[in-house]
C-alpha cells in the first residue's frame, strides 16, 4: 500500500481541485480580436493551470479568492491578470498583445561573434546539463486532448456513403478522431517512470500514429537527441545538442521582457538541406540560460517524416521554484496529404499539480511504466464535463454525440445480427492469401480457416497433397481462454495421411501462462528452424525443379507449460514423445522444365549428383523421449498492465537466453541419450547515434553427452537457397544451405545487421522520396565439421528489390557466393 502513497495523494489533490465550485473562464483573443488556441493558462506562483481550445476558449475550476493568472502563448506578450474568484463562475476574457521583440545595447561579449544568437545559445548549450539534471524526481497530473481532421478530399474518391460514415461536409472535412486522458505521472532520475491513467476516452478511427501516454510527450530539448514516435526510426538532434553548432546556425531575432525576465528569441537555421534537424525559434531565459519556450518544427522535405508532411512541437515551461522550471504545456499540430486526402491534427499535453523531488518507496519503479485502471475506460460524459481542462469547441462536442449514439446502437441486437451476417461472409481474394475468419456475436467465440496458398501444396516426398487446418478459440473470460487448431495431411503420391491438433490453455495474462499440448501424426521439415513454407517450396519445386525442402514422418504426442516467474524471467519446459520413419522421393512432376536440372535427393547428405530416387540411409526408425527447457532473461523489462493482462515492452538492453534438451534414454522404448544445452544473447533496433540502429545475436551450444543422436535431433541454422527471405530477422542467414551445416557438436554463430535509416542515403533525391533504408550485415558460423562460415551482405530495404553480396568459407575451401535478389517490400 505504502508504494501507491504518492499516487493517491496526487489523484486525491487533483480531484479536489477540480472539484471546486466555481468556474474561472473566458476567451482568448489576439490585437484584431483573433482567437489565440491553445494559449497557456496558469496560475502564477503555483503549478495549476490549463490550456485554451483551438478556439481560445479556457476554462478550470477555483476556489474562492483573488489570484494572479497569467495568459501565454507564443508571438504574443505575457499577460498577467488579477482575478476575484466570490461565489459564482466568473468570466474573463483577454486579449493580448503581439510580442515586440528589440535589440538592446549589444555588450563585448556579442561583438566577438557573427550574430549574437551564437553566445547566447553557447550560454544555454553550457547549462544544458545543468538544466538536465536540476530535478531529481517528480509527480504530476497529465491531461492528454488529440484530434485529427480531414481537411480536406478528392470528390473523385469520396462517394456519399463515405461521407455519410465519416460525417464530412460539403469540401469533404470532418474530425475522424478524438481522445482524451487524464493520468498521474512520476519520474525518477536518470529514466524511471511509472504512470497511472484515470480516465481514458476515444471517438473514431486513429488514422495516425497514436501518444496514448504522457510519457509519449515528454518534451526535453536539454537532450542530445530528441525522439518522436511513429515519424522516424531515427532520432532528431536537439538545437540544445552538446554538438549543435555542427548542425545548427544561431541568429537573435530580439529580446524582450516578459514578467521581469529578458527573454531571447533564437532563430534555428540548420546547416544543411537534409537530415535530421529541427527549424523554427526557441526562446532562452538570458542570465539563466535556460529554455523559456520553443516552437520548432520538423519537414519531410528535409527529415523524410512517415506519415506527415510536418510536425509542428510548442512548449511552454514554467517556474515550480525559484531555480526549477518544467513544462506547462506541450503540443504537437501535424498535416499531411494521402492520395489527395489531406488531413491534420494536434496533440495537446498540460501538466500541472507538480511535485518536486517527492521520496517513492522502495519498489516503486518496478518495471510497470503504464497501469490503466479498470475503470478508466468507462468514464461518463458527465465526468468528462466535470474534469476535462480543454473545452470542447461546438463541432468536436456534435461529434462525441453523434459517436456515442453510433456506438450505443452498435450494441443493440438488431446491429449485431446484421453485422454478424456481414462481418462472416467469405470473400475469396481474401481467403487464397490471408485466410477466412468468423466470429459469434459476443466475439467469444472464432474460427479461422488458414489461407488456401497453405492448403494445397507439391513436393517431391507427397506430390500434390492437402493440409487443411483450422483455428477455434474460445474466451472464456477476460483472463482465461483457449484454442484447438486440428489438422488433416494427405500426399496423393504417398499416400501417406496425417492427422494432428494443437491446443493452449491461456490462464494468467499477468503472468504471460499458458498450457499447451500436441496430439498426432505429420509431416515435418528435417531442419526443424524452418527452411520454406508449402506455398514457396511449392513454386520452387514445379517452376524451378528446386526441391529444397527435406522431409521425415512424426507421430508424436507432448506437452509443455510457460509463465513468467518473475519480470523479465520467462521459463517454459516440455515434454515430448515422437516416433520418426525416413522418408523418400516419390513424385518427380514439374511445370517447366530446366534444363541440365534435376531433383535432389530427399537425403540431404548426399550430392546433388546422386539421383532422386535414391533411397540412401539416413536414420533408422527410432523412438524419441524429448524434455526440454529455457529461460529467458529480459533486463530492465518494462511493461504496461491494463485490465485484461501483462503486456511487456521491447527492452534496450540485450535479452540471453539458457535452453537445455535431453533426450531421455529406456523410457516408453525411448532410443536417443544426448543432453544439449545453448545460450543466445540478442538486441534489437540497438540506437546508435544519428547512424541508425544496429541488431545482433550471439548464440553458441554444445552436446555434452551425445551417446544416441539422429539427423532431426541435430542443431540446426536458418539458412536460405532461395531468392527470397526476410530481411529483418537478425538470426538467419542469407546464404547458407538449409542442412549441409547442421551439427550434432560444438557450434558458434553471429549475425550483425545495421540500418542506417536512409543517414547515406537520404541525398538521393529519389531514394529519400521513397524513404529507403541502407543496410549492411554479416553472419558467422563455426562448428567442428565446418570450422568457417562468413557470408557480408549490403542492399536497401523497403524496395521492391534487393541485391545481396557475399563471400563464404567452408573449411578451407573459399567460394563466391555471388549476388542474390531479394523480392518484396518489407
Amino acid at each position: 500500500m505504502r508504494r501507491y502513497l504518492p499516487v493517491i495523494i496526487l489523484i486525491l489533490v487533483s480531484l479536489s481541485t477540480s472539484a471546486q465550485q466555481y468556474v474561472l473562464s473566458g476567451l482568448i483573443t489576439g490585437p484584431k480580436s483573433e482567437p489565440v488556441g491553445f494559449t497557456s493558462v496558469y496560475i502564477r506562483n503555483s503549478t495549476y493551470g490549463t490550456t485554451a481550445n483551438e478556439e481560445g476558449r479556457y476554462q478550470f475550476k477555483l476556489s474562492p479568492g483573488t489570484y494572479n493568472v497569467t495568459y501565454r502563448f507564443t508571438g504574443f506578450t505575457q499577460q498577467t491578470e488579477s482575478i476575484t474568484i466570490t461565489d459564482h463562475d466568473e468570466v474573463h476574457n483577454v486579449q493580448l498583445a503581439n510580442e515586440v521583440f528589440k535589440f538592446s545595447a549589444v555588450s563585448d561579449k556579442w561583438k566577438q561573434n557573427l550574430d549574437p544568437g551564437d553566445t547566447i545559445m553557447r550560454m544555454a548549450i553550457a547549462k544544458r546539463r545543468q538544466h538536465l539534471e536540476e530535478v531529481n524526481s517528480y509527480s504530476c497530473s497529465v491531461y492528454i486532448k488529440a484530434v485529427q481532421r480531414l481537411l480536406s478530399s478528392p470528390k473523385s474518391l469520396t462517394s456519399k456513403a463515405v461521407t455519410q460514415a465519416l460525417d464530412l461536409d460539403s469540401n469533404g472535412r470532418g474530425i475522424l478522431y478524438q481522445s482524451e486522458l487524464l493520468s498521474a505521472f512520476n519520474f525518477e532520475r536518470p529514466n524511471k517512470i511509472k504512470e497511472i491513467t484515470i480516465a481514458s476516452r476515444e471517438a473514431g478511427v486513429n488514422t495516425a500514429f497514436n501518444y496514448s501516454k504522457g510519457s509519449d510527450l515528454q518534451v526535453n530539448f536539454y537532450n542530445d537527441v530528441f525522439k518522436i514516435n511513429g515519424l522516424s526510426t531515427r532520432g532528431y538532434i536537439s538545437p540544445l545538442a552538446s554538438d549543435a553548432f555542427s548542425y545548427y546556425d544561431y541568429r537573435l531575432v530580439g529580446s524582450s521582457v516578459q514578467n521581469g525576465l529578458t527573454i531571447d528569441k533564437i532563430e534555428i537555421i540548420p546547416k544543411r538541406a537534409h537530415g535530421m534537424y529541427f527549424q523554427g525559434n526557441i526562446y532562452i531565459v538570458q542570465g539563466e540560460w535556460r529554455i523559456y519556450s520553443a516552437d520548432l518544427y520538423l519537414t519531410n522535405t528535409m527529415s523524410s517524416l512517415n506519415l506527415v508532411d510536418t510536425m509542428r512541437i510548442s512548449q511552454q515551461y514554467i517556474p515550480i521554484t525559484d531555480s526549477v522550471w518544467m513544462p506547462a504545456a506541450v503540443q504537437f499540430n501535424f498535416k499531411g496529404s494521402v492520395l489527395g486526402f489531406k488531413f491534420g491534427g494536434y496533440y495537446e499535453g498540460i501538466f500541472n499539480n507538480y511535485k518536486i523531488n517527492p521520496k517513492f518507496p522502495d519498489g516503486f519503479f518496478n518495471g510497470e511504466i503504464l497501469r490503466i485502471d479498470t475503470a478508466a475506460n468507462s468514464k461518463s460524459s458527465g465526468y468528462w464535463d466535470t474534469h476535462r481542462l480543454l473545452p470542447l469547441t461546438r463541432l468536436e462536442k456534435r461529434d462525441y454525440e453523434k459517436k456515442d449514439s453510433i456506438a450505443a446502437y452498435k450494441k443493440t441486437d438488431r446491429y449485431l445480427d446484421s453485422l454478424q451476417h456481414e462481418k462472416n461472409g467469405i470473400n475469396y481474394p481474401g481467403y487464397l492469401i490471408f485466410g477466412y475468419d468468423a466470429s459469434s456475436r459476443d466475439e467469444r467465440d472464432s474460427l479461422h480457416v488458414f489461407p488456401f496458398l497453405q492448403t494445397f501444396y507439391y513436393n517431391t516426398v507427397e506430390g500434390f497433397g492437402i493440409n487443411a487446418k483450422v483455428r477455434y478459440t474460445h474466451i472464456i473470460d477476460d483472463w482465461h481462454s483457449y484454442s484447438i487448431t486440428p489438422a488433416l495431411r494427405y500426399g496423393f503420391s504417398n499416400k501417406l495421411f496425417s492427422a494432428n491438433v494443437h491446443a493452449e490453455y491461456l490462464n494468467d495474462p499477468f503472468h504471460n501462462a499458458k498450457l499447451y499440448t500436441d496430439l498426432g501424426s505429420d509431416v515435418l521439415d528435417l531442419n526443424n528452424v524452418g527452411t520454406r513454407s508449402l506455398y514457396f517450396n511449392t513454386l520452387s519445386t514445379l517452376l524451378y525443379e528446386n526441391n529444397y525442402v527435406k522431409y521425415y514422418r512424426s507421430k508424436y504426442g507432448g506437452f509443455g507449460y510457460q509463465r513468467e516467474l518473475w519480470n523479465g524471467v520467462l521459463w517454459t519446459a516440455g515434454l515430448n514423445y515422437a516416433s520418426r520413419t525416413q522418408l523418400y522421393n516419390t513424385a518427380f512432376g514439374h511445370i517447366r522444365d530446366v534444363k541440365n536440372k534435376d531433383y535432389t535427393s530427399n537425403n540431404p547428405l548426399v550430392p546433388d549428383s546422386v539421383p532422386p530416387t535414391d533411397r540412401t540411409f539416413l536414420f533408422p526408425k527410432n523412438q524419441a523421449l524429448t524434455f526440454s527447457t529455457s529461460v529467458t532473461f529480459t533486463f530492465d523489462q518494462q511493461y504496461i498492465t491494463r485490465p485484461t493482462g501483462k503486456f511487456n515492452l521491447p527492452s534496450k538492453y540485450p535479452t540471453l537466453t539458457i535452453n537445455y534438451r535431453k533426450g531421455i534414454n529406456g523410457v516408453f522404448g525411448s532410443d536417443v541419450n544426448y543432453d544439449f544445452a545453448s545460450a543466445d544473447i540478442s538486441q534489437n533496433n540497438l540506437r546508435i547515434g544519428l547512424s541508425g540502429f544496429s541488431s545482433f545475436k550471439l548464440v553458441g551450444g554444445d552436446y555434452f553427452n551425445r551417446r544416441r543422436l539422429y539427423y532431426m535431433d541435430f542443431y540446426h541454422f536458418l539458412g536460405n537457397q532461395g531468392t527470397t527471405f526476410d530481411p529483418t530477422y537478425i538470426g538467419s542467414f542469407h546464404f547458407l544451405p538449409f542442412y549441409q551445416f547442421s551439427t550434432g557438436g560444438a557450434f558458434f554463430e553471429a549475425h550483425y545487421q545495421h540500418n542506417f535509416a536512409g543517414a547515406i542515403l537520404s541525398k538521393v533525391p529519389f531514394v529519400r522520396k521513397l524513404k529507403l533504408e541502407e543496410v549492411i550485415g554479416a553472419n558467422f558460423l563455426t562448428t567442428k565439421e565446418n570450422p568457417n562460415y562468413r557470408e557480408f551482405y549490403v542492399g536497401v530495404q523497403r524496395l521492391i528489390f534487393r541485391v545481396d553480396y557475399g563471400i563464404s568459407y567452408a573449411g578451407n575451401k573459399k567460394y563466391l557466393q555471388g549476388f542474390r535478389i531479394f523480392y518484396g517490400i518489407r
